[in-house]
């Protein structure tokens, strides 16, 4: 079933709480005079996300890792897969279940890598197992598979479609700054640290396109939350940036068709 995300909790231990990560990261902002420390005015909810049992994730191969700590940041990506016009249920559905056996079947992890997928639809599902409990509660995160040395840190949003030459369609676009806002507001992420998968590993990734519009969305999400943008983050250096290891990160397109052809919602 889809549930809502519920608003960050707002009683006091988890407003200091949230405070004293928003201070501690913007301190040498605040001492140069390029920010002032906001109160976030989280939306009232957050985005509607189908969780694993609603399209009928298979069970992870090992247990996932719940980390003791919070992200740091989110990373943007695309899927890589065709931009088509069918915005349904059943294809978000049916591509997070060929995502999820391409990634344990083929890259050999124990479950999806990322922790969120946003359809062209603007369906939103929960790809790694636990993502979304993590989520609700705001104070961990769950140790995930997709992007190399950040998996620790960053909570992974894919989306649905190929961005090197178009942009995406405007309900993904919105669905996408929804998520985004919540997870910031949750875990007290400033939107300077929303950033592309190419920031930090040798890949196209999340397309030229996508890519330019992430100024755009972090001005979006700050809008959203109340508060004033953040100045634009540094670039990566090449030499900083990770090679992507093993099979193809990319999900084969006779993969998605496979499992649109024999899709059916498990019990």
């Amino acid at each position: 079933m889809p549930a809502r995300v519920p608003a960050p909790a707002s009683g006091a231990a988890r407003t200091a709480l949230t405070r004293r990560r928003i201070l501690t990261g913007a301190f040498g902002l605040t001492a140069a005079g390029l920010w002032s420390p906001p109160a976030y005015a989280a939306p009232a909810t957050g985005p509607v996300i189908f969780d694993c049992g609603a399209w009928g994730a298979r069970p992870p191969s090992e247990p996932v890792e719940v980390l003791a700590a919070p992200p740091r940041r989110i990373i943007v990506h695309h899927t890589a897969t065709r931009n088509v016009e069918d915005y349904s249920q059943q294809r978000a559905f049916a591509l997070a279940r060929a995502i999820q056996n391409y990634h344990m079947d083929v890259q050999g992890w124990i479950d999806t890598g990322q922790h969120f997928t946003v359809s062209r639809g603007a369906f939103v599902t929960e790809g790694r197992h636990r993502s979304f409990t993590e989520l609700t509660a705001g104070g961990c995160q769950v140790r995930s598979a997709h992007c190399v040395g950040q998996n620790d840190v960053a909570v992974g949003i894919e989306n649905e479609g190929t961005y090197t030459t178009e942009e995406p369609p405007a309900r993904q676009y919105e669905a996408l700054v929804s998520l985004c806002a919540h997870v910031c507001a949750t875990y007290g992420l400033p939107p300077s640290e929303i950033r592309g998968h190419r920031d930090f590993n040798d890949t196209e990734c999340p397309g030229e396109r996508l890519y330019a519009l992430l100024p755009k969305l972090r001005q979006d999400v700050a809008q959203r939350l109340g508060v004033q943008p953040w100045p634009e983050p540094e670039p990566e250096t090449p030499e900083e940036r990770h090679p992507w290891p093993g099979p193809p990160e990319y999900l084969p397109p006779e993969a998605l068709a496979r499992e649109l052809a024999h899709w059916t919602p498990r019990r």
